[in-house]
């Protein structure tokens, strides 16, 4: 038996199996053997200025050469589709869409009845086939994730019931010894994560998922993937159109209105603009046409955090920022305003031979930040049906006088406060010149480095002018968070040492 083979037949196993009852085991067998042929291109939105990042780890994970889009904030690769379980693990991407077909110069007619009749007539060509295979594959895929996650919560309510009898409540498992090493300090102990008001409620998708299984068991479907099998199942969908330029002479809903009923007329599919099983995209940007099948119900980068604050970094940023510092083994690695714990958690999961430390001044941030640590240690134990433990800890400080030892840490990436939501534009001008100080104090001349998020761009590089002596912007990235216009600067620390500085500043 072949490789490919092997692959094909472990990927029919391990997600197949637990497949809706209406594909049946003949629809199961068909669809693996199909499957083992296929290379279809996925489509992934990003972070915007991390497009070159998010290539580098499809190359480096999956083995596949990238494409960045013309419309910021996307790539595409070609996969096989038994790679289709590796994908959903890249830590870069917000959301995942199969590529129906793309058109890098599609003409639209000048008129807009004529340029929609265009889009309606397209939607009857397109090679459906190769990406609806995909689009059940993952669905099978989701439905048995889904199960597993159920599963493990039950398991882990009653384990931590029983671990709170014996621990009592109010810490937080995992939080380890080697912080006091470089602090000198006891970690602090915070709320049980269930006797805060902040936990995030459950996702009704999940929730309709048992449902939506227990309604398809009688149906047994036999054949691969055809517009008459679909056309059984009763499919429920939505068209989502997004569109950029100002050539066309439509708008999206448009679009969307034309182009969704050609596609309902075609399978005869229901529409729903809620309660949808498949989501078709029509990307529009300029003359570039991408129609693609969404593979994500929610973005990935709500994957870590489930103690949200008023700020909360994206953990796809986050992993962004931390890949940009090129971690090594064993490096220190500190967000000093850590907000709840978004960067140092995400560096722990990707990272965890290096140890990360998450801080802030406020009180309920710290909490937040351990709570979300509790959390990711409670999946690691359900995945692993092991004692779990991460190379991170949380404290509660001040930035501008850090508990740590002069030239003890090598990596330090943080969001800094913006001046909107916390803090203001006249605080940072003090701000920003006494962290970058301290952050300069406690970062190993030479090989210590610093990745920093900001939307306050002028104050920060009048800090930097000020703090050149220890700081060298080495690179910058403009990104969007939030619809704000921030940037994200990759900081070499010099080599002139702390004693020298003090008279300077």
């Amino acid at each position: 038996m072949s490789e490919t083979e092997k692959a094909v037949d472990a990927l029919s196993e391990m997600n197949l199996g637990d497949a809706p009852k209406q594909l049946g085991e003949n629809k199961e067998a068909n669809l693996s053997a199909s499957c083992k042929d296929i290379v279809v291109t996925i489509g992934a939105t990003v972070p915007t200025g991390f497009e070159l990042t998010a290539a580098d780890e499809v190359q480096e994970k999956l083995g596949s050469q990238s494409r960045i889009s013309k419309d910021r904030g996307k790539i595409y690769f070609e996969i096989p589709v038994i790679d289709l379980p590796q994908v959903h693990q890249l830590r870069s991407v917000d959301n995942l869409f199969v590529v129906v077909q793309e058109f890098k110069d599609y003409q639209f007619k000048e008129t807009k009845e004529e340029a929609l009749k265009d889009l309606e007539d397209l939607a009857k060509k397109l090679p459906w086939t190769n990406p609806l295979e995909v689009w059940k594959l993952n669905t099978s895929l989701k439905k048995k994730k889904t199960r597993q996650k159920k599963g493990n919560q039950h398991s882990n309510t009653r384990k931590q019931k029983l671990e709170n009898d014996i621990k009592g409540e109010g810490t937080v498992e995992g939080l380890h010894d080697p912080l006091q090493n470089i602090l000198g300090l006891e970690s602090a102990e915070i709320q049980d994560a269930q006797k805060t008001d902040e936990v995030m409620p459950p996702n009704e998708d999940e929730q309709s998922d048992s449902k939506e299984e227990v309604a398809s068991s009688d149906e047994n479907k036999s054949g691969d993937c055809k517009k008459s099998e679909m056309e059984a199942q009763v499919v429920k969908f939505r068209v989502t159109c997004n569109r950029a330029g100002d050539k066309h002479s439509f708008t999206s809903n448009e679009a969307a209105r034309d182009f969704g009923g050609a596609v309902q007329d075609f399978f005869q599919w229901k529409a729903d603009m809620t309660n949808f099983d498949v989501e078709v995209l029509l990307n529009i940007h300029s003359n570039e046409v991408v129609v693609g099948i969404a593979l994500t119900e929610e973005s990935l980068h709500r994957r870590n955090i489930t103690h949200f604050g008023p700020t909360t970094l994206r953990s796809t940023l986050a992993y962004g920022m931390l890949r940009l510092c090129e971690p090594q083994p064993a490096d220190i690695i500190i967000d000093p305003m850590c907000g709840t714990g978004a960067i140092p958690i995400e560096g722990a999961a990707e990272w965890p031979n290096c140890f990360h430390v998450a801080g802030d001044n406020n009180p309920q941030a710290v909490k937040r930040t351990a709570n979300n640590i509790s959390s990711l240690l409670r999946q690691i134990h359900s995945k692993e049906s092991s004692s779990g433990s991460k190379p991170i800890d949380s404290i509660q400080w001040d930035i501008c006088s850090l508990p740590l030892r002069t030239g003890s840490v090598d990596v330090i990436v943080t969001d800094m406060p913006f001046g909107k939501r916390i803090g203001s534009k006249k605080k940072n001008w003090d701000l920003y010149p006494a962290c970058l100080m301290e952050m300069g104090r406690i970062c190993r001349p030479r090989t210590g480095r610093a990745v920093l998020l900001t939307q306050d761009r002028k104050c920060f590089a009048k800090a930097l002018s000020k703090m050149g002596h220890l700081w060298r912007k080495s690179h910058t990235i403009w990104v969007n968070v939030g619809g704000l216009h921030a940037a994200v600067y990759l900081l070499k620390r010099t080599g002139e040492r702390n004693e020298e500085t003090k008279s300077k500043w």
